[in-house]
């Protein structure tokens, strides 16, 4: 059999290995396949498959160590998923609780069951232990740092004792793992797709000048390809800046959307650079630079672009922003999340059988990997005492800050390269407050994002009109974010209040006679995620060099699904796809099924299959160009 130099993502998520061309092959369920290469051993090979939850019977029928035979006829596209419908997101119908949901939380602890250990409370660590407590012959506990596990969105309290979250988080329209979690739990806590306002300062620095707006795209219609449908739908809708001759200069920057993944070598040369050098490179106007991408970055990565990476900026554009038309629809949850997502999930996950125990700080974890001695001991302090956790397998669900402190008090640990690593990569700094005014008054969008206002990436929000709060409050709440803040870390809340207030009256006016009743700020010191230019070589993948050791988290790399940056979505993900990777450690238990993000539209698909039989010496060109 011959091979062709095709380089593409494979459906073991290697990306630029070369892949055998489609060819007529038996396979052992009798259809014709397509021949995939892979690398690595045949346990490598299937790790990469059940992380994208695609090693199933109807889809995949041998693993011989080298090739993937897939079968032609399978549902789905190229790598044998099913491809949802560019509709509103829609997930698949809500299952029915059976009566072996109930005998599995009835039988509690059982000594024959594997023993598995979840640390970390957010997303990714939810996703671990939800999946894992629906199986059978499992034992998942899960351990977090907060009192009340819940990660990053675990709620805190005004002076006055009002409720403020760490953070507003957006749910996108490309979000159909979240979506489904939502109808498994009967539960429907986001708002409708809203608008949002993109700010900049008045020439004379005391107002704001609206730049542009983001409609809701999934209203309009027809539906019209990628690109060309959100050029066209928001050209009304540019007011100061940025002329047309502003966006037109984005245009060439395209070619970077089609070539930065073309292969692993030309991954990790936009991942060396950082988003400015490229959005320079391609000649992107400083208007459109300043006030349009550099704060959609600003509260997309939490970061400026001079210091993220381009690779991941890419990623995030295309996930966010350019898979479809809808892509950049965004939706809120409709209160705090702890209240309306996780205290469902974690009724449901104790429901199962599954443990919960919060106010543990792990402090030491060893790991024994030799055959049937297999095992995990951990160590936490829960109060003042010390206590040790043993289990088969152990996820971690951490964020960069949180897996730092163990590995530097896990001397096993950190002699291991993926685990060493992560101690060269960065995180950001966030703060987040809220606003209690004393009337109620319309803001002009509920959702608003602030250019050149501080040192930083800045947006507020309507909370009154998100969460339906008006019967609660006398007065308008608003929550105000900031990120890459660590400028503002030394001032006081009086302060921080203050520049909130000042910047919410120079873009809606209405509020400049309202008075403050009450407010909180709450500051967080390396939150999440800094994905700086060289940032990959030092990020880990899900699996480590032990067999029983799991990564989960939003700086997990070469994660074969489309949800890409700081997002709920990629955090649920990477948490189902480290249970599958422990159940099959286990050889127990059923795998999940991950939802794929959108594919490529297919005039986006040709362009970067010409852009991959494009020479390497033709490509320097035209990136010069």
């Amino acid at each position: 059999m011959a091979f062709g130099t095709v380089v593409a993502r494979d459906v073991c998520g290697h990306r630029g290995f070369v892949v055998g061309k489609v060819s007529k092959l038996p396979t052992t369920c009798g259809m014709p396949g397509r021949l995939l290469h892979v690398s690595g051993s045949t346990q490598a090979c299937r790790r990469r498959c059940i992380r994208r939850g695609v090693d199933r019977s109807d889809t995949i029928s041998i693993h011989d160590g080298r090739f993937l035979i897939v079968p032609c006829a399978s549902k789905g596209g190229e790598q044998g998923e099913t491809v949802p419908s560019k509709q509103q997101p829609e997930t698949a119908k809500k299952p029915k609780k059976t009566k072996q949901t109930t005998s599995r939380a009835s039988q509690g602890k059982n000594n024959k069951n594997k023993k598995v250990i979840v640390i970390g409370g957010g997303f990714a660590g939810f996703a671990a232990a939800k999946h894992l407590a629906e199986q059978d012959g499992v034992d998942v506990q899960l351990l977090d740092a907060n009192p009340n596990p819940g990660g990053l969105s675990t709620a805190f309290k005004s002076s006055q004792g009002r409720t403020i979250e760490a953070g507003v988080k957006g749910f996108w329209y490309d979000y159909p793992n979240i979506n489904r979690l939502c109808d498994e739990l009967e539960i429907q806590p986001f708002t409708d797709f809203l608008t949002s306002g993109f700010w900049a300062r008045s020439e004379s620095g005391r107002g704001a000048q609206l730049v542009t707006e983001a409609p809701v795209f999934s209203q309009k219609k027809p539906q019209l390809p990628t690109i060309l449908g959100q050029f066209l739908y928001t050209s009304p809708l540019f007011y100061n800046k940025l002329s047309l001759e502003d966006r037109l200069t984005i245009i060439p920057w395209l070619y970077d959307v089609i070539n930065f993944a073309k292969d692993q070598e030309t991954y990790e040369q936009y991942d060396a650079m950082s988003a400015r050098e490229m959005f320079k490179r391609a000649g992107v106007s400083d208007n459109a630079y300043e006030y349009f991408l550099k704060p959609t970055l600003a509260v997309g990565l939490f970061a400026p672009p001079e210091d993220l990476s381009a690779a991941v900026t890419l990623e995030l554009l295309c996930f966010y922003a350019l898979n479809s038309q809808n892509a950049f629809d965004v939706r809120w949850c409709k209160g705090p999340i702890t209240e309306k997502i996780f205290t469902p999930l974690v009724e449901r996950i104790t429901e199962l059988g599954g443990s919960i125990q919060g106010n543990t700080f792990v402090t030491n974890v060893r790991v024994e990997d030799q055959g049937q001695k297999s095992g995990v001991s951990i160590e936490a302090r829960v109060g003042n005492t010390t206590e040790t956790f043993d289990a088969d397998a152990v996820i971690f669900a951490l964020s960069i800050s949180g897996m730092k402190k163990i590995v530097s008090n896990s001397p096993q640990l950190g002699c291991c390269p993926e685990f060493a690593n992560i101690m060269n990569l960065r995180s950001i700094d966030c703060i987040a407050t809220k606003v209690w005014f004393d009337k109620i008054l319309p803001t002009r969008f509920p959702a608003n994002v602030l250019a050149d206002f501080e040192v930083c990436g800045a947006t507020y929000f309507n909370t009154t009109e998100m969460q339906s709060q008006k019967e609660d409050e006398p007065g308008t709440v608003i929550s105000a974010d900031f990120y890459g803040a660590s400028a503002l870390l030394p001032r006081s809340d009086e302060d921080i209040i203050d520049t909130v207030v000042q910047n919410i009256r120079a873009c809606d006016p209405v509020f400049r006679d309202a008075k403050v009743i009450d407010s909180a700020v709450v500051k967080f010191s390396n939150a999440v995620t800094h994905f700086s230019p060289g940032s990959y070589k030092n990020r880990p993948r899900q699996d480590t060099s032990f067999s029983n050791v799991f990564l989960a988290g939003d700086y997990v790399k070469d994660v074969p699904h489309g949800a890409n940056g700081l997002s709920q979505e990629r955090a649920w993900v990477t948490g189902l796809g480290a249970a599958n990777l422990v159940l099959e450690t286990l050889n127990t238990g059923q795998q999940a099924t991950i939802i794929p993000s959108y594919q490529d539209e297919p005039h986006i698909a040709l362009l970067k299959n010409l852009n991959e039989s494009i020479p390497r010496p033709f490509d320097t060109l035209m990136s010069k160009f």
